[in-house]
């Protein structure tokens, strides 16, 4: 087996692990989440409620997709827009000091918003890219 071909499903199972996983505690506890997103000031105070519902369910539905194989053009190019999303709320919270939880992932505790969370959808963001040419290019 080549070596693009297990990085390939490697990256499916991990990205759609990862984005179901986040997904399911944000849609068990909108609150939680809504406050979470609204920690970030980044949004009118009108559109974190209407985030913190639509997001989660994007989340899920696109690492079920990943997960399945299915329309992995459309949900790898939404996750990739997602890291993108998060990794600019990440690090907009970091530069302006901002010590506040992540919301990545409401039920796995309380990970700040930091370094470590940057580096991870770094990664993820990275899985997105490879899955999204690979699905391209296939």
């Amino acid at each position: 087996m080549k070596t693009e071909t297990i990085f390939f499903w490697t990256s499916r199972l991990i990205l759609g692990t990862v984005f179901v996983f986040a997904a399911a505690g944000k849609i068990i506890n909108p609150a939680e989440f809504a406050e979470a997103v609204d920690n970030y000031r980044l949004l009118p105070y009108v559109l974190v409620p209407v985030t913190a519902i639509f997001l989660p369910w994007v989340e899920l539905l696109c690492g079920v997709l990943i997960l399945a194989g299915k329309w992995l053009k459309g949900a790898s190019l939404t996750v990739l827009i997602l890291n993108i999303l998060f990794i600019i709320a990440i690090a907009s919270a970091m530069l302006r000091g901002l010590n506040i939880e992540c919301g990545c992932f409401s039920l796995a505790g309380s990970a700040k918003a930091g370094f470590m969370r940057l580096a991870e959808d770094m990664v993820l963001l990275l899985m997105s890219v490879f899955l999204l040419h690979r699905s391209i290019k296939n």
